[in-house]
């Protein structure tokens, strides 16, 4: 199977696009051309073998994203006759797709409630958002009756008329868990923004501190936030590492006293699982998350963590002292969250499935409406 895969919004080494799904269809043999923003120092296609094509596109950002577009929209234009099967990853990508009688069997992969993550994209202006939020649902809608979908949440089912699989963001569990590695610091993986609680954590860490204990930020920031990380990190308050492709983070996670999920009560997080939960607990590190629903229920249900209310910084750093404090409940929460990771939250039995319904759809047409 030859199989087009393009972004224009995610990093080229995004985990659930690159780490995941690609690494998936090619450990089965199938072609990929990945169409993305792929010139930055920390993206090695090369390590993936000749079954992958990587063609560089602009990024969209902000508000610089019909560049972006134009050109997704020529290189999509130019290969989609030679795929037998085409992957987006991006709602502005639906305004970019070819006709349907010069595309494949199209697919799109609903990452968030788009609609409702308006509500935090400081590039786009207030009086805006109510309106680009409905024309979103209503592409959301007419997407459906002309491509397959799959979504990345059980919670995005009820935005749609019909049902539509669900590819979650499930991760690779090692065999066994890191132990405690005695550095004393807890870790934050994943995007970071003031909606993803980067105010709190910077506050939590002035509150660790002076029990010794570092705050570790693994991620890439938007504006709002290398303002008030890049200040915390030239005093020594925070380490902040910038992106790290994702099969090199994980490991930065073992040891840790705990993972940090303090998001905020935002629509779009309502109904999601925050990835870096899973990813804590994959890798044997206990959570400390807010009281989201699916987080909430992971941590509690495994007895893996602490829940703490929204924009509590004391709160998440009582929880953290009590992890120090005492080693065997840290040892515990972390060997409960990863064996629940490995009996349930392993990528490697969604990426069968995954790969097995994308060859199937790529010997059908694409919904005629």
């Amino acid at each position: 199977m030859r199989v087009l895969v393009c972004t224009i919004v995610h990093h080229p080494a995004d985990a659930r696009i690159y780490h995941r799904q690609i690494r998936a269809l090619l450990d089965a043999g199938h072609q990929v051309t990945y169409i993305a923003p792929a010139v930055t120092e920390d993206f090695h296609p090369e390590r993936a073998g000749c079954l992958l094509q990587v063609i560089t596109v602009p990024r969209a950002a902000g508000r610089r994203r019909v560049g972006a577009l134009l050109a997704a929209r020529r290189e999509l234009a130019r290969h989609a006759a030679d795929a037998d099967l085409l992957l987006i990853h991006d709602p502005e990508l639906l305004l970019a797709v070819p006709s349907r009688r010069r595309r494949p069997s199209t697919v799109w992969d609903v990452h968030e409630d788009t609609g409702a993550a308006l509500s935090t994209k400081a590039w786009l202006p207030g009086p805006l958002r109510p309106s680009a939020a409905l024309a979103v649902h209503t592409a959301e809608r007419m997407a459906e009756r002309y491509m397959h979908l799959i979504l990345a949440e059980q919670g995005y089912l009820a935005r749609f008329p019909r049902v539509h699989p669900v590819v979650p963001n499930t991760t690779y569990v090692p065999d066994v868990p890191a132990p405690p590695d005695g550095q004393r610091r807890v870790a934050y993986v994943g995007h970071l923004s003031p909606d993803r609680g980067v105010g709190e954590m910077i506050e939590l860490a002035r509150l660790l501190q002076p029990h010794g204990i570092t705050v570790q930020l693994i991620g890439p920031a938007d504006a709002r936030a290398r303002a008030l990380i890049e200040p915390a990190q030239a005093s020594g308050l925070v380490r902040w590492h910038g992106f790290v492709p994702n099969d090199q983070a994980m490991p930065m996670l073992d040891g840790a006293l705990a993972g940090l999920s303090l998001l905020d009560d935002e629509p779009n997080f309502r109904h999601s699982l925050p990835t870096k939960v899973v990813e804590y607990m994959a890798r044997g590190v206990p959570v400390v998350t807010t009281p989201l629903p699916a987080a909430a229920a992971l941590a509690t249900g495994h007895e893996c963590g602490f829940v703490v209310p929204f924009r509590d910084p004391a709160a998440a750093a009582s929880a953290v002292l009590e992890l120090d404090r005492d080693s065997s409940l840290r040892t515990k929460m972390g060997q409960r969250g990863h064996a629940a990771a490995y009996a349930r939250l392993g990528w490697p039995s969604d990426a069968r499935e995954f790969v097995s319904q994308l060859e199937c759809w790529a010997k059908e047409k694409s919904p005629s409406g």
